[in-house]
């Protein structure tokens, strides 16, 4: 089996400002809403919280030096806004600036391309306290906040990205409640959204203004299968897939690429949460389309979908035989290729990068400086193989990250769930490369060829 990736192909790994740095209240930096929130006793398993996580904030020379090991071009990372503009708006802390500025000197020191995320969910805790993403103020404040961070460091980084995964902040933080601001209401679903979509075009808007390279966004999808095959079901079951697809996938894709809300949700969802929706609708979206020049895809699974009367959405997931990660995500690979030649498709052939992909799976312990993850090789090698397939369908992919370099703290599951290229005791903050890591460093060499059957 062939895997061939263009030779001007960017090989990558990623990571998130609370998930790894630790301090986070360091040299006047302001608290997060994530901060606040694993604080809170209950919300974190084990009690788990970021002071400490991986001590980037003291080890990113180190950690600089080990994405150098890996070979790799770029590294995708977010910034702490709290660290830069305590209260989420106005003077800005000189100092917390400063420490991106001596990590992205660090990483072009060693020809590594930092792909930065503006916002990757931890939202500084005063502008939470002001409503936060119901607060239609908060887009404006990340459009300063995009300023800001322009005009610090765009003459070193060419790659920006506004927000991460705006779906999880909306569905997680004001839905499901696992994430700040632990609310669960699917009333807030559409106010969220809107805003969240607004802050996303406002800071195109501002990086457009100041910026001279490029700028994208991250969504993560979860592509959605219908359960039933039989006449019977599957009229149902694919209606239900619609309905799924268009409440994940679609919602923070159409308005930026094709202009249009995923009007099904309405008819899905009756009462207070179907008028949320159509007052939402009403808004024109032509202000939400702003141009970007690439888009990133977080894929890890699928959903297959069947209908409930009743349900959330009334649909249902259903599990599936094949093999499952430590998360309780199946472990599909062609769901990439699915997602990437959907993505391609829906968007115009803009541009692609897979910003995440990876696993969390319950590692061996280190022996002698190793670590055999053979369920994470085994897990990037079909998946790399499922990105190369989507290149040779015609997919407009540019590159793949890989998710993560470090075992860090993975939100509402604290420290109890690994996905790192790289082991970190917790007790000693030693890293250790896993056996993943020696094979993701073969595919970067060889760019892919490895991998061949």
């Amino acid at each position: 089996m062939s895997t061939r990736f263009p030779s001007d192909f960017t090989w990558g790994v990623a990571t998130s400002a609370y998930q790894i740095e630790g301090s986070p209240l360091a040299d006047g930096a302001g608290p997060s809403n994530w901060h606040r929130f694993a604080h809170e006793p209950g919300r974190i398993l084990n009690g788990d919280h970021g002071d400490l996580a991986c001590d980037h904030y003291h080890r990113f020379k180190d950690d600089v030096a080990l994405i150098k090991r890996l070979g790799v071009d770029a590294y995708r990372f977010s910034f702490n806004w709290a660290r830069i503009q305590p209260e989420g708006r106005g003077k800005v802390n000189a100092r917390g600036l400063d420490f991106y500025k001596r990590l992205v000197d660090a990483l072009l020191a060693q020809g590594i391309q930092p792909f930065a995320t503006l916002h990757h969910w931890d939202l500084p805790a005063a502008l939470e306290d002001a409503g936060g993403w119901l607060n239609r103020d908060t887009a404006l404040r990340f459009a300063d906040f995009t300023e800001i961070m322009v005009g610090a460091l765009d003459g070193q980084v060419q790659d920006w990205c506004t927000l991460n995964e705006p779906w999880v902040i909306m569905h997680e933080g004001h839905v499901a409640g696992a994430h700040p601001p632990g609310l669960r209401n699917l009333a807030l679903a559409p106010t969220v959204a809107h805003n969240l979509l607004r802050a996303h075009a406002e800071g195109v808007r501002a990086y457009r203004a100041n910026g001279r390279h490029r700028i994208g966004l991250v969504v993560n999808i979860e592509p959605k299968y219908a359960a039933s095959d039989d006449a019977r079901n599957h009229a149902m079951d694919h209606a239900a897939r619609i309905r799924a697809e268009g409440y994940m996938n679609r919602l923070f894709v159409d308005p930026v690429f094709r202009g249009e809300w995923p009007e099904e949700l309405i008819e899905a969802m009756g009462g207070p949460e179907g008028e949320a929706w159509r007052e939402v609708l009403s808004e024109s979206t032509a202000p939400l389309r702003e141009p970007i020049d690439w888009l990133g895809v977080n894929y890890y699974s699928r959903a297959v979908v069947r209908h409930r009367a009743g349900g959330f959405l009334d649909t249902e997931t259903v599990r599936q035989p094949n093999p499952h990660t430590a998360m309780g995500w199946e472990v599909y690979p062609p769901g990439l290729t699915d997602t990437l030649v959907w993505l391609h498709e829906r968007t115009g052939g803009i541009p692609l990068y897979v910003t995440e992909n990876g696993a969390a799976f319950d590692d061996p312990p280190v022996v002698e400086g190793r670590l055999h993850d053979q369920p994470r090789m085994d897990y990037l090698r079909t998946h790399l193989q499922a990105a190369s397939n989507a290149i040779e369908r015609g997919v407009n992919l540019r590159g793949y990250f890989a998710w993560s370099l470090l075992d860090n703290f993975e939100w509402s599951f604290g420290y109890s769930r690994r996905f790192g290229l790289v082991h970190v005791d917790p007790a000693t903050q030693t890293r250790t490369p896993k056996d993943s890591a020696r094979l993701f460093a073969e595919v970067v060499a060889t760019n892919g060829e490895c991998l061949e059957d």
